[in-house]
């Protein structure tokens, strides 16, 4: 099974061995959105949604997300991060009202962050939804997907 980097001699599941792994600075950005109603976008924007304020909390719960990621997936390292950023963008076209999020994550360590990034949007985009759905629970979680990472053996990856 050596081509099998996730299975032991067995063929069980277990968690890489990274100790011989270089430590270098690693970074990940993902991408998820959420489609919603003009109505949760115009109360998004103007403060009143009556779990309060929305981008804050989803904020909070990605960057928790994304600290916590070897909680959720079972063969992540837990990890250091040296910083999470998250963004958001409406963009709104006719009567379609899109809330992208954007999220980067940075540590110096042996392993990569493309997990974490990828748990933080998936959080963040669900946060979104669980404060909103009082109002329409059709909203739409969007395509999420890992936009680039850097560092490590593998090298570069940049989608294009």
């Amino acid at each position: 099974m050596d081509s099998f980097t996730h299975f032991n001699e067995q063929g069980r599941a277990k968690m890489v061995d990274i100790s011989h792994k270089d430590e270098t600075v690693r970074t990940a950005v993902a991408t998820s959105s959420v489609y919603v109603n003009k109505e949760i976008y115009e109360a998004i924007q103007q403060g009143k949604m009556k779990k309060g304020d929305v981008l804050a909390v989803a904020q909070v719960a990605g960057i928790m997300a994304a600290k916590n990621t070897s909680q959720w997936i079972p063969m992540c390292h837990p990890l250091s991060l040296s910083g999470v950023d998250i963004q958001f963008d409406w963009n709104v076209k006719e009567d379609t009202y899109q809330l992208a999020i954007e999220v980067a994550v940075k540590t110096k360590g042996s392993t990569g962050v493309e997990m974490e990034a990828l748990t933080s949007a998936s959080a963040t985009a669900l946060t979104i939804y669980d404060m909103c759905k009082a109002i329409d629970k059709g909203m739409v979680i969007g395509e999420t997907y890992l936009c680039e990472k850097t560092g490590g053996k593998s090298g570069d990856f940049k989608r294009s």
